[in-house]
């Protein structure tokens, strides 16, 4: 009997709830885990009603690496590593039992006693002890050298010997891991993301991917005001934020020429909101080439002066798909959060800085008007600029191998 786990058992939350379309997220989410996890091990992903399981052809050893790098991946609300045996109470005690013995060999004497519980799941209704019942089993049945280290306790224990009863077998677990939740990258289509080296838009990216979007990177630089360190953050911006959606491309747009023709040609306090303006008409025709439904940017009310209602008014004016602005209402300490745990923060913060702070108004206006912008653009040789920009566009592939 093997007592090392070989099995990782998937568990997700709200595909559950997906009725008769959840065969279509399943797909994708078992397409995504082998995805993700091909750099490390051939993983194969089996669907069972209610769960997933992954187990791996290839290099056994590096199952603990392969579940962690499914934990990076939408869709899963916890995942935990396993040990299949077969679906009969004496089987499922013996394997506990010898794994318990194992994990408690080394402990010292005087160590405090770990609280435990059992916690049965029986997809298998034709068990026939119930879920309780064989909780009771597994505790009573506990080797008399662990009476000392183990005690049980229902809430919030340090440890939780997991049973899943399934009908061609059972598995065997000690602990979950949490996931990500949310849904399958590719569930919901494909969108762009405005990424300007800052905090918030890699934060925004990856909110919209743990919600089922395929994200495209754009980004504008100014040479040579705005040049290759700031490009070289970006590609590290994209890297880390990247790890949770199987591909990565980032787009650079030149931008130079547009923002000198916006300061020669157009009033000084709206230069920001007309940057921004041009920043949506290229996004819309990249978005176009790739089949985007969505532009996604990092605003958040009020945050800066281009963030006003008024004047995320006159950006959104611009652009000829919808907007999707997940921080809207977040404060900053609530990005710069998410920012840590998803390791984007330290790199946001490296002294780079954007394109948009190249010639920056001294007054820039609060609230803007849509139709003063449209008359300002009607200054610009518009189409030209914007042709040019798209053609000068370097398209990067971004393998995360994370």
């Amino acid at each position: 009997m093997s007592n090392l786990p070989d099995t990782i058992l998937l568990r997700y939350g709200e595909l559950a709830l997906k009725g008769g379309n959840r065969n279509f997220f399943e797909k994708i989410l078992a397409t995504n885990i082998a995805t993700a996890t091909a750099h490390i091990a051939e993983v194969k992903v089996l669907r069972e009603r209610g769960r997933m399981t992954a187990t791996l052809r290839t290099n056994p050893e590096r199952i603990e690496r392969v579940a962690a790098r499914i934990a990076e991946v939408p869709g899963l609300s916890s995942l935990s590593l396993c040990i299949p045996c077969a679906a009969d109470a004496d089987t499922i005690s013996a394997m506990i039992n010898e794994r318990l013995l194992e994990m408690f060999e080394f402990a010292s004497p005087d160590a405090p006693r770990i609280t435990f519980r059992v916690e049965t799941k029986r997809a298998d209704k034709r068990f026939p002890k119930s879920s309780t019942e064989l909780d009771l089993y597994i505790a009573e049945r506990l080797p008399e050298s662990l009476w000392d280290k183990l005690q049980v306790q229902l809430k919030r224990p340090e440890l939780v010997i997991g049973i899943d009863i399934r009908a061609k077998g059972a598995y065997v677990y000690f602990g979950r891991t949490p996931g990500l939740g949310g849904l399958p990258v590719g569930s919901q289509g494909r969108a762009v993301c405005l990424l300007s080296g800052g905090i918030d838009s890699p934060v925004a990216a990856y909110c919209a991917i743990k919600r089922g979007c395929r994200v495209d990177f754009i980004s504008f630089l100014s040479p040579p005001y705005i040049g290759e360190p700031t490009r070289q953050k970006l590609i590290k911006l994209v890297r880390k934020v990247g790890r949770f959606q199987p591909k990565n491309r980032l787009h650079i747009v030149p931008f130079t020429e547009i923002q000198e023709a916006i300061r020669d040609d157009a009033p000084e306090a709206y230069r920001t909101i007309l940057y921004r303006r041009m920043m949506q008409k290229i996004a819309s025709r990249i978005a176009f080439r790739n089949r985007g439904k969505a532009i996604i940017t990092g605003e958040s009310i009020g945050q800066v002066a281009s963030q006003t209602l008024s004047n995320i008014a006159c950006i959104e004016d611009a652009s000829l798909l919808p907007v999707i602005r997940p921080l809207i209402g977040f404060d900053k300490l609530e990005t710069i959060k998410i920012a840590r745990e998803i390791g984007t923060f330290d790199i946001s913060n490296e002294p780079e800085p954007d394109c948009c702070t190249v010639f920056m108004p001294h007054g820039p206006v609060i609230h803007g008007q849509i139709e003063h912008c449209r008359a300002a653009e009607e200054n610009l040789d518009m189409k030209g600029l914007i042709d040019r920009a798209l053609k000068g566009i370097e398209a990067i592939d971004i393998d995360t191998d994370a």
